[in-house]
């Protein structure tokens, strides 16, 4: 089996990469939700992840509307939840009454409250137990152990890893744990995926990192490659202004960006 195992590919996907409010915002006449009317490439939708291999499709977060429509059924092998806010499980609202036997595996944090009835009402979603901190999981495909962030609701943060490939996808957070900063300080990242939702900031953020709280992260963890991701129109009005100013291994998310 771990010769086969070894065999599976790996493809991972930025599905989205804004904030709740997303960009273009609703009513907003900013410089980057203007360029997002005009430009489709510059739109952002709800901060996820699609990793796939032969076996199928994971999702980190379900924050996505249409789900159904890009995914069939027997695609989606399991969801793994950062966290019950909105904007990342309401695509789970639809996908739940499906009538199809099969059920979804869903991995998530420690939440007993969750999001809405979803609990109650889980349809083809099969919530598993709460992902236990630090603790690997290895599926057929990957392995992936659950961090702690910091954010307003109980949320995980993901190390990946298969055959000496390293990912570390964190968002929500505001800075990083103690007990997650040296995990991770322990490790060689090819890809560091954080949250960094606002421009740089004079007072401490709350809930999101700004950039002083990414480039303190970069320079902490030093990622072969960082990508940033969660973000605002705010911080995309300054990337507008100030973007060549980053690290040039520090990269800007977009929706449908390939990592690997």
């Amino acid at each position: 089996m771990t010769n086969e195992r070894e065999k599976i590919m790996l493809n991972i996907r930025i599905l989205g990469s804004g904030n709740a409010g997303q960009v273009p915002v609703w009513g907003c006449d900013c410089a980057a939700c203007e360029r997002a009317k005009q430009d489709d490439t510059f739109r952002r939708g709800p901060c996820s992840l699609e990793i796939r291999t032969e076996l199928g499709v994971t999702l980190i977060d379900a924050g996505i509307t249409n789900l159904a429509e890009r995914y069939e059924f027997d695609e989606i092998q399991r969801i793994i939840l950062t966290h019950f806010h909105m904007d990342h499980v309401q695509g789970l609202f639809h996908l739940r009454w499906s009538e199809r036997p099969e059920k979804i595996p869903i991995f998530r944090p420690d939440d007993q409250k969750g999001t809405d009835d979803l609990y109650k009402h889980a349809g083809v979603l099969d919530f598993q137990p709460a992902f236990i901190p630090f603790k690997t999981m290895q599926f057929d495909d990957f392995s992936i152990t659950p961090l702690p962030l910091l954010h307003s609701k109980i949320t995980l943060g993901y190390f990946i890893e298969k055959n000496g490939f390293t990912l570390a996808y964190l968002t929500d957070t505001v800075g990083l744990p103690e007990t997650t900063q040296a995990y991770l300080t322990n490790k060689t990242l090819d890809y560091l995926i954080l949250d960094c939702s606002e421009p740089p900031t004079s007072t401490a953020p709350r809930n999101h990192n700004d950039i002083n709280l990414a480039l303190l992260a970069y320079n902490t963890l030093q990622p072969k490659t960082m990508i940033l991701t969660h973000i605002s129109h705010r911080l995309d009005c300054w990337l507008m202004e100030h973007g060549d100013s980053l690290p040039d291994n520090m990269l800007i998310a977009k929706d449908g960006m390939t990592v690997i």
